[in-house]
Formats: C-alpha cells, sequence, structure tokens
C-alpha cells in the first residue's frame, strides 16, 4: 500500500480546530474563519519572537516597551486613565509596570495641574535614551520578520488591511 504524503500542519495551537491543510478547500469549509485564524497565528508569531528578542537583549517585557511606547509620544505624560485606554489593559496592570520603572529611573510621576488628585506618568531622560535604543532595534527586527514577503507583497497585504480595519472600526462600541 503505497504511503500518503505527510501534509505540514500550518494550524495555530490556538485553533486546534482549523484545518491542517489551510491551502485545501474543504466542504463546508468557512474562508473568513480560515483568514481569521491565520491572521491569529500569524501575529502570535511575530509577537513571540519580538517578545524573545526583547527580553534577551534589552531584559525587558514587551508590555514594558509597550508603555514606554506610549509615554515617548506623549512629553508631556499621561494619566494612568488614558495609558490604560492606549494599552487597552486594567489601571492595575498599568500601575505595576510603572510602579517597577519608577524603581529604576525610567519613569517619573508628575502631579497634574489640573487635578490634585491625579499624576501623569512621563520618561525621564534616561527612559527616553533607552526607550530610543529599544525601538530602533525593534524597527530592525520588524523589518526582519516581514522583509521576507517582499516589498509589493508588503505594500499589498498593508493595503488589504488597511481596507478590513476601516470596515471593522465603525462596527465595534465606543470604548
Amino acid at each position: 500500500m503505497p504511503k500518503k504524503p505527510k501534509t505540514p500542519n500550518h494550524a495555530s495551537s490556538h485553533a486546534s480546530h482549523a484545518d491542517p491543510r489551510p491551502d485545501v478547500a474543504l466542504p463546508g469549509s468557512h474562508v473568513a474563519l480560515r483568514l481569521w485564524l491565520r491572521l491569529l497565528a500569524c501575529h502570535n508569531l511575530l509577537e513571540a519572537g519580538l517578545r524573545t528578542r526583547m527580553r534577551e537583549v534589552f531584559d525587558t517585557s514587551l508590555a514594558r516597551f509597550d508603555l514606554m511606547s506610549q509615554l515617548y509620544r506623549y512629553p508631556d505624560g499621561l494619566r494612568m486613565r488614558e495609558v490604560s485606554k492606549l494599552l487597552m489593559v486594567t489601571g492595575g496592570n498599568v500601575t505595576g509596570l510603572a510602579d517597577r520603572l519608577v524603581a529604576e529611573g525610567l519613569v517619573e510621576r508628575r502631579d497634574d495641574p489640573t487635578d490634585r488628585r491625579a499624576y501623569h506618568l512621563c520618561l525621564t531622560r534616561q527612559g527616553r535614551a533607552q526607550f530610543a535604543k529599544m525601538a530602533a532595534q525593534h524597527e530592525q527586527w520588524v523589518v526582519s520578520l516581514l522583509e521576507p514577503l517582499g516589498e509589493p507583497q508588503m505594500h499589498e497585504l498593508h493595503e488589504l488591511l488597511g481596507r478590513l480595519k476601516n470596515q471593522l472600526a465603525p462596527t465595534m462600541p465606543p470604548g
């Protein structure tokens, strides 16, 4: 009896019910669901690569990098609530990250001139310098991870995902 050729399994661990051969159309398959699973798998793989590199090279987490990124964009600082909203995490998550960054001298808390009960988080000079180094390296990593697609395909994918984003945005509840 001849052996069946092996087919690589492209399904993500989050999608164990996905077709193990995503390029083969199955009766009753749902292209939209398969596309969503492929997007999720790509996101997870990219993020895992960046997370590992950030930890190995800078001994930091992607969450800390994301918080510093938001503060870098706002030199006058942000209130905790604003940071939470931008990062789409709870205030408790931001507080824990901010406390550690303050202890390391990368972030400072400044009184809010309009509300004495609140304060702003701001990068310190040291924090801005550290983030600039991390951001430059992060960009190189992203480029190296996506570069194999080739520039025309990257532009095409960017355009398609932009159209999808524009279609989805109006359907989302206000946050």
